[in-house]
């Protein structure tokens, strides 16, 4: 079986085409949601409990910080009343994310959001 190099020209195309689609939305997924959770938080709705050497901590800085969201951060290693909350929570890891006094561990912008929406009762 013979492949021509015009069919690989296509083919390699069609991967471009794609993963630019796919970057495209990826990008305009998180705009919106950026929009989304800083129109839903207030000064104080979120605290951020992190680790000076914690990677998903800085991800989770520069995301509130580029989507322009009101959070608060403390550092468990520099400060004591930071690392008892955090002991407190029982995490295992940080970040913290406190939203409304609710821990949740780990960093996920979705999650954020849900946890800002107003309960419907």
């Amino acid at each position: 079986m013979s492949v021509s190099k015009g069919s690989l020209f296509g083919l390699a195309l069609l991967v471009l085409g794609v993963s630019a689609a796919s970057q495209w939305w990826a990008g305009s997924h998180d705009r919106r949601l950026g929009r989304e959770v800083a129109a839903l938080a207030q000064p104080g709705d979120i605290h951020m409990l992190s680790s000076d050497n914690c990677a998903i901590c800085t991800v989770a800085r520069r995301w509130l910080q580029q989507h322009t969201v009101a959070f608060s951060e403390c550092s468990i290693e520099r400060d004591p009343v930071c690392r008892a909350t955090f002991e407190a929570t029982g995490a295992a890891g940080t970040p913290v994310m406190v939203v409304r006094g609710r821990p949740q561990l780990g960093f996920l912008p979705a999650n954020l959001k849900g946890a800002l929406q107003p309960v419907v009762r």
